[in-house]
């Protein structure tokens, strides 16, 4: 069995016939194997050796594996444990994955799946050891930044930020959703004069048509049904300061004109009211819209348009700034670490590898999202590949971590079935086809191929070169 070097397993059972066949089963060049009988005994051994798998049954004399498994993790949070028990009930496995469980297996299935299971999970943790030790720290100043970006698109948009934000002009930002048009426009006040003063952030979806005139100017007592007491309106609030006009392209044809007198006369009235106020507001807009679209289809006002579109920021979409997606992951991870108030988390090469692959059509929110469940549902500091939630939408690299496990698991299986099978055809077929199709998944890559196969190049070269084999049948008779 394939494994990290030196690798130390634990296994935890009452029955000694099972420890034994399970310490036979599990035997291979670098693997020492410990056993225990009772939770106590185990815990005794851990604290020694530090194993780098636990195997352990759920139902154990005294102490159950499930409360083994919460005290290992309380004493080493990245302990790496597996239960198995004859009947998995639902809160068993519940709990045991809450409680960081790597797997849970049933019993009846130990001899066909364990060696496949354990080796995934040493695998696992010496990818994670590796990272450990590797990793940098992600500067502490990191953390303050509220925009990210080092590729040549979102430098663009930086240098634009700092140009804009040195006059009160106003600024369109463009972009599709998710791509962090809030953010741009929360760095344009936070590096213009204004800073001191609020910054004004609404959503136009989110607010319903026949009150969108009350939320951005405000409205005098008894003005319309509800209206129980005056109130203060969005460029009241922040006179002085800044008000960021989210999808501006939703707003209806009424309030976009009382909007363009605000914005040419700096003067408005509240709803029921004949008072005229003043104010003084910088306005940024923002939509995933096609204002020009919109105008000439006559549901945007064509000079309040260009009244907004003074300066304009277009924020690429992420998938056109991939060099960004690394340090995007590593900010909201650390930014995870640090709400959940335990160790910095770290990602693997090939876990960022993946982030960096997939196409990311929910943009940097979609990111954020996708690094906040891989937190929430690890039960290490280490997050692999497989830690990774991507959407149905992710492209073939994303998925490859599934497919490379799903690909080992398959030749483990088959080649224990082709030496157990009377028919000794069947071996060098299942080692050919195999062959194959590893080579085609990692693009004809033959030393990578080989590295994954375990096999020498001349090996792999041998069953590649070969002349088709066709699937054997059983003789007759």
């Amino acid at each position: 069995m394939p494994s990290a070097p030196d690798s130390r397993i634990l296994i935890v059972d009452p029955d000694p016939d099972f420890l034994v066949w399970a310490s036979g089963h599990l035997k291979a060049p670098g693997v020492s194997v410990a056993t225990a009988e009772r939770a106590d005994q185990a815990l005794a051994s851990y604290q020694k050796t530090r194993a780098d798998l636990v195997l352990s049954e759920v139902r154990l004399p005294g102490t159950s594996g499930i409360e083994l498994l919460k005290r290992l993790r309380q004493s080493d949070p990245n302990a790496m444990v597996i239960l198995f028990t004859g009947i998995a009930s639902t809160s068993n496995v519940i709990e045991a994955m809450r409680l960081g469980a790597y797997d849970v297996l049933g019993k009846e299935k130990l001899p066909y799946e364990l060696r496949t299971v354990v080796e995934s999970a040493l695998s696992a943790n010496e990818s994670r050891r590796v990272t450990r030790a590797q990793a940098a720290e992600v500067p502490a100043e990191t953390i303050q930044e509220t925009i990210i970006g080092r590729s040549g698109p979102m430098q663009d948009v930086f240098k634009m930020i700092g140009r804009v934000s040195r006059s009160d002009a106003p600024v369109m930002i463009t972009g599709e959703s998710g791509c962090g048009k809030e953010l741009v426009a929360r760095a344009i006040h936070k590096f213009s004069p204004r800073t001191q003063k609020e910054f004004v952030g609404i959503n136009i979806t989110s607010i319903p048509d026949n009150l969108m005139e009350s939320e951005i100017f405000g409205h005098e007592k008894g003005s319309f049904t509800g209206a129980v007491t005056q109130r203060v309106g969005r460029f009241e609030q922040c006179d002085g300061g800044t008000l960021f006009l989210d999808e501006i392209g939703d707003m209806p044809l009424a309030v976009q004109s009382k909007l363009l007198r605000v914005l040419q006369e700096g003067e408005f009235c509240r709803v029921g009211s004949n008072q005229v106020l003043k104010c003084d507001v910088r306005v940024l807009a923002a939509t995933n819209k096609d204002l020009e679209a919109e105008v000439a289809k006559g549901t945007f006002r064509e000079d309040l348009f260009y009244r907004l579109n003074v300066v304009r920021i277009h924020i690429p979409p992420l998938r056109e700034r991939r060099e960004d997606v690394r340090m995007l992951a590593e900010f909201f991870l650390h930014r995870q670490s640090i709400r959940r108030r335990g160790p910095t988390m770290r990602f693997t090469d090939d876990a960022l590898a993946i982030l960096e692959a997939y196409d990311w059509p929910g943009n940097v929110r979609e990111l954020e999202n996708t690094i906040q469940r891989a937190c929430a549902l690890s039960n290490s500091d280490v997050l692999l590949p497989s830690d990774i939630p991507l959407g149905s939408t992710g492209n073939r690299h994303a998925n490859s971590a599934n497919t490379v496990t799903r690909m080992r698991d398959a030749l483990s299986m088959l080649l224990n079935v082709a030496h157990a099978s009377p028919d000794i055809e069947l071996l060098p077929w299942v080692e050919k086809e195999l062959s194959r199709m590893a080579y085609r998944h990692f693009e004809e890559d033959a030393p990578k191929t080989a590295k994954f196969l375990g096999v020498a190049p001349a090996v792999l070269q041998s069953s590649l070169g070969a002349p088709a084999v066709k699937k054997p049948t059983k003789k007759a008779g």
